[in-house]
């Protein structure tokens, strides 16, 4: 799926406004006002009106229906790009610290002129933006191995692009950039925590035993059943919704970074400093075309956490646009950018705008990054080995075993001590691997026959109904749908395109090289994945210019003890975060942090009705009747 996918590669291109699958009820068309509402419509006559326009299909449609999955990306390609970024620049002037304006230092508040706009719109009549960018681990490990740098080098070099002097301003016609550019894998942090205090309070709780209420599987406000399943893949979560919804008690409520880094942006910003959330556009960097996806969910918005929300209120995107490693270099070559010449410093003291609060400012933009995870990891974010260390950490003297399942994408993971087994949990990457999980966790049927066993399932030998038993003792499960895990998105720069970019970057090549094959491009995802697992807490890799140390290295130099930190992570000081945020904007960490999954219903493969029967089922409804 979204592995090998591309804007090129597409051949069930549905663009905006053809027809969809969609399904749609139209009822039969009335006659002009005109006419006899008494005439009876003769056949002649109904032939001769205008048939209803064929449905349309926008983002959030996209996730309505239970059309393949490549379709709904190939409208949010073309809908979410790197043209859409610099068209936005364009158009909207930056705004600069509007924050400072409420204490009368950079502008005048309350109808005065702020950075040169009245109220967030300018002399002529367009509106103000700040504009803010987060980058994922997996899209700096793609263009360091591009470019033969380190990963914390090419995060550099995406800074400079967005927000650097030499960067998009430069050249755009407003002369807009980004204020902030935001590592996910601060926020990543914090999701580590919640993950696995989530899998802790299921366990304990014996929530999987726990029944669910019909229709709210996937609510917010209740607890997923074991095992609990990863939801920071959205490919993999439409396809749960669409075609698996038996698994949507199982799936983890926590929101991922990407949509994270949104929800903290936008909340402060509105709730604290005044900037309403339509003024401020957020762009994701990501490794693949399915968090395209995720940024068009409806459950992903401000009316999630906006306090009072009214329903006749605009709905605004956490996440307002997406775009890939490669449509970054094709972003910077648009505006005539040679993006291996970007410096691969970070950005001066002179050019970085500080968050307006301190405290969320120390743990956005830390002065050093955390040591490397190791490669038993994975190339996903680390969550299920974080919970595995978690629950390592708690448990003194015990160690986590591994243990490879039928291919490369199939692990199972175990904490234990002794010959106690603490907690089982494994990881399924790849579709074809998933398919097989969400297989073994389908409900048994009860048997109709008098008599007859309940959940007697046909599968070849001992073995398969082992395996299917194996799945539901597990705890936890990291579930990608991309083979290899994140750092093999669709979005990644491939090994063919490689040659190329280097060109443009003054990197020479030799044209006499063969064009690269399976074997190539395993060669090319092993090099993205050492590039991703290179990052270090070593001085070289600082992230930002000078500031201040003691402040902004609090974040894990706290007062909690030795114990409370796993992986590099203090607990602690994560937790008193997270309550920061939910008390300055007033939010409850659960709609902050949290979301929601929802069924999709669909008659897309389904018997379709007749004419007659349709008709009279639209009768009975109006209240009439044959």
């Amino acid at each position: 799926m979204s592995a090998i996918l591309s804007a090129d590669d597409l051949n069930d291109f549905i663009s905006p406004g053809v027809a969809c699958i969609k399904p749609i009820e139209t009822l039969p068309i009335q006659p002009k006002d005109d006419s006899n509402a008494y005439e009876v419509t003769t056949e002649e006559k109904a032939e001769a009106l205008q048939p209803p326009p064929p449905a349309s299909i926008s983002l959030t449609d996209c996730l309505a229906c239970s059309g393949c999955v490549t379709s709904a990306e190939a409208v949010l390609v073309s809908l979410q790009s790197h043209t859409e970024v610099l068209t936005t620049l364009d158009t909207h002037p930056s705004l600069r610290a509007p924050w400072l304006a409420h204490n009368g230092t950079n502008g005048v508040a309350n109808g005065h002129m702020v950075n040169g706009t009245m109220n967030g719109v300018n002399g002529n009549g367009t509106e103000g933006k700040l504009f803010v960018a987060s980058v994922s681990p997996q899209t700096r490990a793609s263009l360091a191995a591009v470019f033969n740098i380190s990963e914390a080098e090419a995060g550099n070099m995406l800074t400079q692009l967005l927000s650097g002097p030499s960067g998009l301003k430069s050249g755009g016609h407003q002369g807009s950039d980004f204020t902030w550019v935001i590592d996910t894998n601060v926020m990543r942090e914090a999701c580590l925590v919640a993950a696995a205090d989530e899998v802790t309070n299921a366990l304990s709780s014996q929530a999987s035993n726990a029944p669910s209420r019909p229709g709210y599987e996937g609510a917010i406000d209740t607890t997923p059943k074991a095992p609990i399943l990863t939801s920071a893949c959205p490919g993999w979560i439409c396809y749960a919704e669409k075609t698996h919804p038996y698994v949507l008690p199982h799936l983890s409520r926590l929101k991922s970074p990407q949509a994270l880094t949104g929800t903290l942006i936008k909340s402060v910003l509105s709730q604290r400093y005044n900037i309403p959330p339509s003024q401020i556009w957020h762009v994701a960097i990501m490794p693949c075309f399915d968090k395209k996806l995720e940024a068009s969910r409806s459950e992903l918005t401000s009316a999630a956490w906006l306090p009072n929300y009214d329903q006749s209120q605009e709905k605004i995107r956490d996440t307002d646009c997406v775009i890939t490693a490669r449509e970054i270099l094709h972003m910077a070559a648009a505006r005539g950018i040679n993006f291996a010449s970007l410096p691969r410093t970070p950005l001066s003291s002179a050019d970085r705008t500080p968050f307006p609060d301190p405290k969320l400012d120390a743990f956005l933009f830390p002065l050093s990054r955390r040591k490397k995870q190791s490669a038993v990891a994975g190339s996903s974010g680390g969550y299920l080995y974080h919970i595995l260390q978690t629950y390592q950490a708690q448990n003194p003297g015990s160690e986590i075993a591994v243990a490879r399942g039928r291919n490369a994408d199939v692990v199972e993971y175990s904490v234990v001590r002794g010959s106690e087994i603490i907690i089982k949990a494994a990881r399924f990457y790849g579709f074809r691997n998933i398919q097989n999980l969400v297989r073994r966790l389908k409900p048994a049927k009860a048997s109709r026959l008098p008599g007859g066993k309940t959940g007697v399932v046909r599968r070849p030998g001992a073995a398969g109904a082992a395996a299917g038993e194996g799945v539901k003792d597990y705890a936890y499960v990291e579930v990608m749908a991309c083979p290899g895990g994140c750092t093999n998105g669709g979005g990644q720069v491939k090994v063919m395109e490689v040659e190329e970019v280097r060109n443009y970057g003054g990197v020479e090549e030799d044209t006499r090289a063969p064009k690269p094959g399976p074997k190539e491009q395993k060669e090319w995802l092993a090099k993205v994945d050492e590039a991703y697992f290179s990052a270090s807490d070593s001085e070289d890799d600082k992230v930002n210019g000078d500031g201040d140390r003691e402040l902004r290295d609090s974040r894990t130099n706290g007062h909690s003890g030795e114990d409370d930190i796993v992986d590099g992570i203090s607990r602690t000081q994560m937790k008193n975060w997270m309550a920061h945020w939910s008390d300055i904007t007033g939010v409850s960490t659960q709609k902050l942090m949290y979301t929601s999954y929802i069924k999709v219903e669909s008659d897309v493969g389904k018997k379709k009705q007749s004419d007659m029967e349709r008709v009279a089922g639209l009768a009975v409804t109006a209240g009439g009747g044959w």
